[in-house]
């Protein structure tokens, strides 16, 4: 008579009741799976929502910018697809397109906007043309609007200029600043630095606010771009909303790709500070990329131990076939278990998850990786993502733990109770066979093909590996437990009996091996990786800089430092570097890749630093020309006097002949080419170091340039910088690391404790207490090197490849730090199996 419906939900009641031990294993993977999905949904919304107030553009309800992207399109026909990038500095817009907005209905002004650097005496501030004043709020204290060849300067600025006096300007003004010994008036002449080149100003007027303001007319030659604006900010008449002004601008300027961009609202502060663009991107990259990975491991750890907690209890189950139950009965049972336990354990784990994504956040932002004013966003999407994510989790990994024992004949379902099923099961063992055979490929394609495909295809091995991990557990746990059982045999009668029992419960112990094998494989990937990289970069840095000082200032050094700086006597040669970055295309997308502008003579710069030239010539950088790192020349796919495709950092296309081929990209730039062919093409030409090659009696006149620094001040610069990316690798390692330990753990008690009446009649035939604990040390043992060996294969699979094309080595695995984990499984894996065992094994005989 099958068991009735009713009594079926009793049945996962009083299972869930009775035998909480059964459940609170997969209670607590499940809880730690809705945190890091929570977590990381939070940081994808985070990053989706990311919004500031715009403050420049506050007055502006509509402002017009540039197309942000670079668009590639590749394909053909209706395959043909864009393929798009964001542009590294600002693309800007035709000077033509104002008097079209200008001519729009509705429009009260069209202003067109372009913020750049200046320097005055070496100080930086910024330059802007007194248009802007119309919906900046600016006003003049003092003085007179600017004219042709005139400059209003903010009056935190004009103090320790240089100046002479005008006699031919009108004096009625009473302005005043200071200059250093006396007051400066309106009628003063100052020379200013602009990206355009020097010029001599006459100072109209002034204003309390910091800044220099320039006549409308000449800001986009004094911005080093003639004839193109940044920004055009839209003043509306009277009467027309925002909403109606944008849409018909739209219509007259065009949409689609590669068009202007009319933004109204907080999108207006994407074109105010670049660093939200960053934000964004970051935020939607952990939360996303990473946020897949850490959320697919967690439900694939949470379904191990889900499926586990299913099959101890597999003499249950039988003897409910053998009293009536249907299959449906059963599925239902544990359908039911599922929903009792899984939905708390996601709105719990939802409470971590928040705190996780919080603090992660904080640390971002105090690191400076998070703009200012960005916040982050909790809403009940990626909470409620979250817990259905646990809900079907549990339901899947229980109806597959069931599909067995709920199909088998009452009869037979009991005699395979009794003993673990030796022979492979027909369907996980094709699948692992079949993802280890892909993992193999993976492997091989990365080894033997090199370059980009190396990178690409990393994860893809991590994961193929460890999906026949979790399909073949319990073949590889047998063989793990048969080789490392050899040498147990002989270790005396504890020794012997865990290495019997770890060969015939290889399904208990795979369940255990399995996370381990992920802490390891990830957590050596992500922390081995990084130190791969930083090693080599380093090594390149310390080998690579050749100049005896190097000349910084805030803002950046003058235009002509390196010229100045080589007639300095004392120096035998000064290269100026101006870093940027450009887009190149490898494959079908384009890439941003790292850049230097040198200026100076091409011949110094070997003198001042070595790149590691692999062929060509670096004295033969001219405009026309550039320079590659060997591994980013092969993924674009170009040689040695071949002709270079790129995009310069404003998005404008450029071609150049390949003169030099380099090694030291990754501690310098990947891309160097001279400064000439950046300039008109990024927001600040001023290059940021000088680099070089002088006498101790060059350095007080150097010192006119800027801050005099040696090649150590330079080392611990890099140093600082690349700490972020050191704390995100470290970060992302502990989470993926120590949740695959937890739940190792977690596996570990509950096998142990499932294993109480065997333990117990072990103490009644005779075992003492003693060697009872000894069995289940070296059981532990066994998991915890089984898991290791295989955790650190998958990861030099991974490792040797993507390091191989990364730094040109084999990966740097510091001994201490691989112990470190290695000693870690080792004590997770003792204390998890020998605490519990202790309190199940009764203290007298």
């Amino acid at each position: 008579m099958p068991v009735r419906p009713t009594r079926t939900n009793g049945l996962a009641r009083a299972a869930v009741r009775f035998r909480p031990s059964a459940f609170v294993g997969t209670f607590l993977a499940l809880v730690m799976t809705a945190g890091i999905a929570a977590a990381c949904g939070i940081l994808l919304e985070s990053g989706v929502r990311a919004t500031l107030t715009p403050e420049r553009y506050a007055r502006a309800p509509v402002v017009v910018t540039a197309d942000p992207l670079a668009h590639l399109w590749v394909g053909k026909g209706e395959e043909r697809e864009d393929t798009q990038e964001e542009i590294p500095d600002h693309a800007r817009l035709g000077s033509a397109l104002v008097a079209r907005a200008a001519a729009v209905p509705g429009v009260k002004a069209a202003i067109a906007d372009t913020v750049f650097p200046v320097r005055l005496r070496g100080a930086p501030l910024s330059g802007q043309g007194w248009g802007s004043t119309a919906f900046t709020g600016i006003r003049l204290s003092g003085g007179a609007a600017p004219g042709p060849g005139e400059v209003v300067l903010g009056t935190g600025h004009i103090k320790n200029t240089a100046h002479t006096k005008n006699t031919n300007t009108n004096t009625n003004t009473n302005t005043n600043t200071n200059t250093g010994d006396r007051q400066a008036r309106t009628g003063d002449r100052i020379a200013i630095e602009t990206p355009g080149g020097v010029r001599t100003f006459t100072v109209s007027g002034t204003t309390a606010h910091p800044g220099a303001w320039f006549h409308d007319q000449e800001v986009d030659t004094l911005a080093g771009h003639p004839g193109r604006a940044t920004v055009l900010a839209v003043l509306p008449e009277t009467g027309t909303s925002a909403e109606t002004l944008a849409g018909r601008l739209k219509d007259t300027l065009g949409t689609g790709h590669d068009k202007p961009k009319v933004l109204t609202g907080n999108a207006r502060a994407t074109v105010e500070d670049g660093g939200l663009a960053r934000t964004k991107e970051l935020l939607a990259g952990l939360g996303g990329s990473f946020g897949g990975v850490a959320t697919m491991v967690a439900v694939f750890t949470a379904s191990a131990t889900v499926a586990l907690s299913v099959g101890l209890r597999r003499k249950e189950f039988a003897l409910l076939r053998a009293i009536g139950a249907t299959p449906r009965q059963v599925r239902r049972s544990i359908a039911t278990e599922a929903l009792l336990v899984a939905p708390l354990a996601g709105l719990l784990g939802c409470l971590p998850g928040v705190a996780l994504a919080r603090w992660w956040f904080g640390e971002l932002r105090e690191r400076g990786a998070i703009v200012e004013g960005v916040e982050l966003s909790v809403g009940w999407i990626p909470l409620a993502v979250a817990v259905a994510a646990v809900v079907l989790t549990a339901l899947a990994a229980g109806f597959a733990a069931a599909r067995r024992p709920s199909r088998t004949k009452p009869g037979e379902a009991l005699a395979e109770a009794a003993v673990e099923r030796l022979s492979p099961g027909p369907i996980r063992t094709p699948l692992g066979l079949l993802a280890l055979g892909g993992g193999i490929t993976l492997s091989i394609v990365s080894a033997t093909a090199g370059g980009e495909t190396a990178a690409n295809t990393a994860l893809g091995v991590v994961m193929t590996f460890m999906l026949a991990v979790a399909l073949l557990g319990p073949v590889i746990a047998r063989i793990c437990a048969g080789l490392l059982g050899l040498p147990l045999r002989a270790g005396g009668a504890a020794a012997s009996l865990a290495a019997a029992n770890s060969r015939a419960n290889a399904r208990r112990m795979a369940s255990a091996i399995t996370p381990i094998v992920l802490a390891m494989a990830f957590s050596s990937v992500l922390v081995f990786l990084h130190t791969s990289t930083d090693r080599e970069t380093e090594r390149q840095r310390r080998v690579g800089v050749l100049a005896d000082r190097i000349v910084t200032a805030p803002g950046g050094l003058a235009l002509d430092a390196a010229e100045r700086a080589a007639k300095t006597p004392g120096v035998t040669a000064a290269v100026s570097l101006l870093p940027s970055s450009v887009l190149l295309r490898t494959g079908d997308e384009l890439v941003g890749e790292s850049a230097q502008g040198i200026a100076g003579r091409p011949a110094d710069l070997p003198r001042v630093q070595d790149l590691d030239l692999r062929e060509g010539s670096l004295t033969a950088l001219v405009p026309g020309t550039v320079a590659l790192d060997a591994t980013l020349a092969e993924s674009a796919g170009v040689g040695f006097g071949d002709r270079l495709a790129y995009r310069l950092p404003d998005g404008t296309e450029e071609g150049a002949r390949v003169v030099a081929l380099y090694g030291h990209g990754l501690g310098f730039a990947r891309v160097t080419l001279p400064a000439a062919t950046l300039h008109g093409h990024v927001t600040s030409p001023f290059p940021q170091q000088l680099l070089v090659r002088a006498e101790a009696t060059a350095v007080p006149a150097l010192g006119a340039l800027g801050t005099v620094q040696n090649r150590g001040d330079l080392a611990a610069a890099h140093d600082s910088e690349r700490e972020a990316n050191a704390w995100t690798n470290t970060t992302m390692a502990v989470i993926l690391g120590g949740f695959a330990a937890i739940t190792a753990a977690n596996t570990l008690v509950m096998t142990v404790l499932d294993r109480r009446n065997e333990l117990r009649m072990l103490r009644l035939v005779g075992t003492t207490r003693r060697q009872v604990m000894r069995m289940i040390r070296w059981e532990a043992l066994l998991v915890a090197l089984a898991g290791i060996a295989l955790g650190t294969a998958i990861a030099l699979a991974t490792l040797f490849p993507l390091t191989a094309y990364i730094t040109g080595r084999a990966p740097h695995i510091p001994p201490l730090l691989y112990a470190s984990f290695a000693a870690g499984a080792v004590v997770l894996a003792l204390l998890s199996a020998a605490l519990p065992a202790r309190s199940a094994l009764p203290t007298a005989r």
